[in-house]
């Protein structure tokens, strides 16, 4: 009686983790459509476009008194964002810790973000500044989000299972994205049809990216459930007051006791660091540089999310069989590649920029599916939102360095070619930094049981 009661709970347990996983996954679902038609698809190309219309004859803006390229604002304010979310990422992870109340801060989040990209819709004539405002906003609530929902991986998946279940989330993430931007390309070529001009359809473009975004992020909400944690008393609670950058600097103090951890990390940020620049300014290179269509550049960034989901899938095999910690070094290997032959693609050829997509896609999901499920093998119990709150900060399009040398190389030189080979460097630094990582110590050093195979 009490072995059949024992092998009953463990199949409810079980089951309730099955239904909460399936939960998690659709976030992903929700918030990538953002992460896809908003940040890698229509807003560079469309804000650099206002940003232009706003130019005055030497081609430069003026926010705040400030002369600005207007070729180099999208990329500037991707990395303004990233200074509003180091204020309040850290903030958010201490006090979602210590509370254990993750799931009203990640609605919170996602709603505001939701919200401003529905705002988008607004953004015409020469409203620069306001397409900045709202992409600080979105980018700096996605990044908030991100944090938590990521957080919940070592609390809904045993260590066996992350490496599928973080897989698992990204593929349903580009499924979504590939699901709508064929609705994007369909109402955008054939806008005309609808009654709209080429500027409102890609406004409505970004506004549903948002309606999706707060829409599918009610399935999360609903499964996800919190998880109170002990109380790490006065010191615990005086830290989770403090102001961002104060808390960040804790948070990092207490990596200190972890160095491999910080090692990891570090790795991570710089090459996280390329891979979001790739993907935030692709369409802005495509576009520029390669003189490609809006059309040209939807179906290509299609061909990117339907490869990344059969991409995540696979190096989440090849991860089971060679680990992660390897899978992901070979993944830094075929980006580096791949970014180097970007460099000579031929001006309006179509061809050469899909074979490119193809080859972002097929590594882009693995990469960062893989780097989020090893990352959370390397968080000290009861920390999993403070220590990911350092790790959001170059997730997602919400690097800054990045975007920051990819503004100011174009600035200085005038070439989109030169800004986009600038970015190697982050893949190559980022490969021999994670090379040097001892992952299973320090799994094992963070207080975490050690896979067989890491």
């Amino acid at each position: 009686m009490g072995t059949d009661t024992l092998r009953t709970d463990a199949a409810d347990g079980a089951a309730d983790r099955r239904r909460e996983q399936h939960g998690w996954y659709f976030y992903d679902w929700a918030c990538s459509v953002y992460s896809t038609s908003v940040l890698t698809v229509f807003l560079g190309p469309y804000l650099t476009s206002v940003a232009e219309s706003a130019a005055d004859a030497d081609g430069y803006v003026h926010p705040l008194g400030i002369p600005v390229r207007a070729g180099s604002f999208f990329a500037y304010s991707v990395s303004l964002s990233v200074i509003v979310a180091v204020l309040v990422m850290p903030l958010v992870g201490a006090a979602a810790d210590r509370s254990g109340r993750k799931k009203p801060l990640l609605a919170a989040a996602a709603y505001t973000g939701a919200a401003a990209t529905t705002c988008m819709f607004f953004l015409d004539g020469d409203r620069y500044l306001l397409g900045g405002l709202l992409l600080v906003v979105a980018n700096a609530a996605q990044s908030v989000a991100m944090m938590l929902y990521n957080s919940y991986l070592p609390q809904i998946a045993p260590p066996e299972e992350r490496d599928a279940v973080s897989s698992r989330g990204w593929a349903f993430g580009y499924a979504a994205g590939a699901l709508v931007l064929v609705a994007n390309l369909i109402l955008y070529t054939a806008h005309d049809s609808f009654g709209l001009s080429e500027s409102a359809a890609v406004r409505v473009c970004l506004a549903s990216a948002g309606l999706w975004w707060g829409a599918f992020a009610l399935i999360p909400l609903r499964r996800l459930r919190d998880r109170r944690t002990p109380a790490r008393g006065h010191e615990s609670a005086r830290k989770a007051t403090m102001p961002g950058f104060r808390q960040l600097a804790a948070t990092v103090r207490d990596m200190r006791r972890h160095p491999l951890t910080l090692a990891f990390l570090l790795a991570y940020l710089v090459y996280n660091d390329g891979i979001q620049t790739v993907i935030s300014q692709a369409s802005v290179y495509g576009s520029e540089e390669l003189g490609l269509g809006q059309s040209t550049l939807i179906v290509a960034v299609l061909l990117v999310q339907l490869l990344a989901v059969a991409g995540a899938l696979a190096l989440g095999r090849l991860a089971r069989t060679y680990g992660a910690k390897r899978t992901i070094l070979g993944s830094l290997v075929a980006w580096t590649v791949t970014l180097a032959a970007g460099y000579f693609l031929p001006a309006g050829e179509p061809v050469w920029f899909f074979v490119l997509a193809a080859g972002i896609g097929l590594v882009l999901g693995g990469s960062q599916a893989l780097s989020r499920s090893l990352f959370s093998h390397l968080v000290p119990p009861g920390k999993e939102a403070e220590y990911f709150s350092a790790y959001e900060l170059s997730d997602r399009g919400m690097s800054w360095l990045g975007p920051l040398l990819f503004g100011l190389t174009y600035q200085l030189t005038g070439s989109y070619r030169d800004a986009i080979i600038s970015l190697v460097a982050f893949f190559v630094l980022g490969f021999l930094l994670l090379a040097r990582v001892p992952v299973r110590r320090a799994i094992g050093d963070a207080g975490n049981p050690v896979p067989e195979r890491i």
